[in-house]
Parts: C-alpha cells; structure tokens; sequence
C-alpha cells in the first residue's frame, strides 16, 4: 500500500490552472493605490439625474419675510416708534433704531375715502400702505405693497379677534395667501391701558416681537406716545411696525 500522502491535498483544477491569489507577484486586492477612489470624492461626477448647477437661494431657517427680505437682521432689532406731537396728520410715526438712525416714517393719509398710512423709507420710498376696511365688525386693516390698493399687491390683513375685547386687544393676521382665514398666521396680543403687545406665530407661544410703551417725562408733558420695539432675528421689521401701527389705530380708535 505504501505510506499515505501527507500535507493538504493540491488544488482542484485543470492542468496550468492559476495558484491561488497569495502566490508571489499576485495582483493586490481591489483598494490599492492605482483602483478609482469610491464615488463621492472631491471631482467625483454627479449622479444621474442630477445636473452640476447651483443650489437656490435659501432663506434662513425661520426667516419671516412679509414686507421684504431686506428687512430681515440675523440679529435682534431695538427700534423706538416715537408717535409725532402736535402733528397736522395725526397718526404720523417715526422709527428709530438704537443709535437714533432714522429707519422708517409712517404717514397719515387722512383726505382720502378710508383711513391710511403710508410706511416709508428713510429716503421717502413708500414699502407699505394700510389702510381701513370700511363696514366691517371686527375692525378690519388691509395692508398693501407700497402705494398700492390693489388686491394682487395685498401683503396681509388684520382683524380683531372678537367683536367685544375688554381691556386686552388681540388681533388675528392673515397672510394674503391664506384665503380662507380659518386659522391665522399670526397673532397681537395687546394691553389696552399699557399699551404693550406681543407677535407670535398663529396661535403658538413662539413670540417674534414686543412692544411696550415708554414713560418719560418728555413724553408725558408732550403727550406724545413712544414705543420701544424689540425684533427677533431674521424677523421682518418692516412688517413689525405696521402692525403696530394697526394696533395703535384700533386701540385710539376705541378712546373714542
């Protein structure tokens, strides 16, 4: 019979088959240095269907844009809405921000069919225009693209959320894409005698702006009314100050 074999037995295959893969000079396991680096490295093509462009302008995140972009801050916004003594058109403001730099004007248009203001720039640009709606319960406000009282120029509307508010004003706003006005967009919640108010988004607790009302004895002995305007970032100031300015008509409009 003889002495049996020994070692493993040799591999299975054909005559001249190749050794296996660790045999000296063998090609290297995919990964080396020479094989294409796996998609995603920088230069990579991009994948099907998707053509190299760039990607669209983003607001940032939680950004409220009404009135305009611009007027968007990435930081909190002091303002001071000082209401003029002793003006010819009563309802005329000026806004200030901290430093006294004059921002934005309101001017009263009071010769015309419904009450308005005009919102304008430091240069005298008008941004907003709003004005009352006539015949209307809850004290309706309409608020326009500058000079205009078109409906396809209407930027939002403001109403007061019940007929009858004791001592407390609230109004619901309504941005001109929501028509059917079942729930707001935002909300003022306002103290008649302080003249305080808060802005939140629709009927949450996330506040986006104050208000409250300055005494000094300036103000007092001028009778002039002056707010101190604080603006969360990357919320729309422009659109801030017409509200406000809504709500001081409708509260003025109650001292009647």
């Amino acid at each position: 019979m003889g002495d049996p074999p020994t070692g493993p037995p040799p591999p299975m295959g054909y005559p001249g088959a190749l050794p296996p893969m660790d045999y000296p000079g063998a090609p290297p396991p995919m990964g080396y240095p020479d094989a294409p680096p796996p998609m995603g490295y920088p230069g990579a093509p991009p994948p099907m269907g998707y053509p190299p462009s760039a990607p669209p302008p983003t607001l940032p995140a939680g950004c409220v844009a009404v009135v305009g972009q611009q007027y968007c801050a990435p930081y909190v916004v002091d303002l001071t809405v000082r209401k003029k003594a002793l003006s010819l058109s009563e309802g005329d403001f000026v806004v200030t921000d901290v430093n006294g730099a004059l921002l934005l004007k309101v001017q009263g248009k009071f010769f015309s069919i419904r009450d308005r203001r005009v919102l304008v720039d430091a240069a005298g640009n008008p941004i907003v225009t709003v004005c009352r709606k006539i015949m209307t319960v809850h004290d309706r406000w309409e608020a326009y693209r500058g000079e205009s009282t078109n409906s396809s120029d209407l930027l939002f509307t403001a109403k007061k959320s019940s007929f009858i508010q004791l001592f407390k004003t609230q109004l619901d706003v309504f941005l001109a894409s929501n028509r059917n006005e079942n729930v707001c967009d935002f909300k003022v919640k306002g103290s008649f005698f302080e003249r305080t108010c808060t802005i939140c988004i629709g009927e949450s607790n996330t506040i986006i702006a104050q208000m409250k009302r300055k005494y000094t004895v300036s103000n007092v002995l001028l009778g002039r009314d002056t707010f101190g305007v604080t603006v969360y970032p990357n919320i729309d100031y422009a659109f801030i100050v017409a509200l406000v300015v809504i709500l001081d008509e409708i509260n003025r409009g109650d001292d009647l």
